[in-house]
């Protein structure tokens, strides 16, 4: 069996526990947001978000893919000539939290530790060269795995050293951060942190 071959044996096997796992009360009834739809097994960055959005990805299965979320993502990966067939998006949870009204919520921090078995073997599996969390609830989910001080406001698009790879922290492109914290054309210009880290990393 070659190399590829048994990574994606393995990645298979990994989004087969994602599915079946009922580990989180509220999202039980929801199924995780991990398959070959994720992207590339061997990307060039593997980006880390916060959970998969009613609209977006827990309809399509796509992660950033769907809603105003993924069309923002969509015109950042473009604004350095990036492509998803070149890059795997994950969440630090990998089910969609709702609020009793259906909303859209942020994951508990028992949910994101529930999940951080997850997100650490699909790092370990795909062993990205360079690593971009989307907003600091991703930020924030690594220390689970690795320990590190990184804040997003002090760090944002800073090309910094984690678990032995590039780490760039990014702002989550979603409405309400672009509109109150930081604009597309801000992140755009992150982005291109993003682009040095990848090609430090060949």
């Amino acid at each position: 069996m070659s190399d590829i071959q048994c990574l994606s044996r393995h990645f298979d096997q990994l989004a087969d526990e994602a599915a079946a796992c009922v580990v989180c009360e509220r999202m039980r009834e929801r199924k995780a947001v991990l398959s070959r739809l994720n992207g590339a097994l061997d990307p060039r960055v593997m980006f880390i978000a916060e959970a998969p959005g009613r609209n977006g990805a827990d309809r399509t299965r796509i992660p950033f893919h769907g809603d105003t979320s993924g069309k923002n993502f969509e015109s950042l990966l473009a604004s350095i000539k990036l492509t998803r067939d070149e890059i795997f998006i994950t969440n630090t949870v990998l089910c969609s939290p709702r609020k009793p009204s259906g909303a859209n919520d942020k994951p508990s921090r028992a949910e994101i530790r529930n999940c951080s078995g997850f997100l650490r073997r699909q790092i370990e599996l795909i062993n990205p060269p360079v690593i971009a969390t989307l907003g600091a609830v991703a930020l924030d989910a690594l220390k689970l795995i690795e320990p590190h001080g990184f804040q997003l406001r002090e760090d944002a698009a800073k090309i910094l050293r984690w678990n032995g790879r590039l780490l760039v922290p990014l702002y989550h492109p979603s409405p309400q951060v672009v509109i109150t914290a930081r604009t597309l054309d801000q992140q755009k210009r992150d982005f291109r942190s993003l682009l040095k880290a990848m090609r430090a990393q060949g």
